[in-house]
């Protein structure tokens, strides 16, 4: 695990980053870090009096996360990423103890549906990778978009924190940072 500071300076996450998948770490150099940043800003941007977190990012392929969209979801496909938030008895956040760091979850990301993805919208397939972080980043703070107006407001969120990271605004077609 490494410990990753938002530019804040004042909120300590730990990201672990796992590649299950070596077609990441053929495809886009520096994975791991890609990941650890995207998902520190992420969680920077929404819970910034929260010290003292903790979060994984697996990067897997697409018959992996089949696996887990079909155990969890029903869907017997795969996905770009999906979110497993840290919850206890009722679905609610379990409550860190004093002395022990927020538990948040799991993001998995699949290697052949994203590359398809950035291919599809002729970007970048680090900067796609930040965003779907980012994106389950803030699955794993209690965000979400099975409503029109948390689409928009998880939508605007992502553009912020992705142009912080000098990656295009995924929600404005062909759009390039410089």
């Amino acid at each position: 695990m490494n410990p990753n500071e938002p530019e804040t300076g004042s909120i300590a996450i730990l990201i672990e980053v796992i590649a299950e998948s070596a077609e990441w770490t053929n495809a886009v150099p520096g994975a791991e870090s890609v990941c650890e940043r995207a998902a520190a800003a992420a969680f920077g941007a929404v819970r910034p009096s929260t010290k003292g977190a903790e979060a994984s990012v697996i990067l897997a392929d697409d018959a992996h996360i089949t696996r887990l969209n079909a155990d969890y979801r029903g869907r017997h496909e795969p996905t770009d990423v999906l979110s497993f938030p840290m919850v206890g008895e009722g679905g609610m956040p379990v409550p860190p103890s004093p002395d022990q760091p927020l538990l948040l979850g799991d993001i998995v990301v699949a290697f052949e549906t994203s590359a398809a993805g950035a291919a599809a919208g002729e970007k970048p397939l680090a900067d796609h990778l930040s965003h779907l972080v980012v994106h389950g980043m803030l699955h794993l703070c209690g965000y979400d978009h099975l409503a029109e107006a948390e689409a928009k407001e998880m939508e605007r969120l992502e553009s912020q924190i992705l142009s912080g990271l000098g990656v295009a605004d995924p929600y404005r077609e062909h759009e390039r940072l410089s």
